[in-house]
């Protein structure tokens, strides 16, 4: 399998978006457990699930827009 640039893009982007939205998640995690007072490890719990999702989510974002513009070059 060939490493073509286009690959490369896409996969620097999603990780680029993946750390990005992994801290805003964890902070507007953090927030949302002291916010509702989420007791004991459920905050732990809660702020951690926050985090995955959001970076997720950012990622494939930045890394759609990157596959939308592979092909403009």
């Amino acid at each position: 399998m060939s490493d073509s640039p286009c690959l490369r893009q896409i996969a620097m982007n999603f990780g680029v978006g993946a750390t990005l939205g992994a801290s805003v998640g964890a902070v507007y995690g953090t927030f949302d457990a002291i916010r509702f007072k989420i007791p004991g490890l459920y905050k732990i719990r809660h702020i951690g699930k926050t985090t995955l999702s959001t970076g997720a989510v950012f990622g494939t974002f930045l890394a759609a827009g990157a596959l939308l513009h592979c092909g403009k070059h």
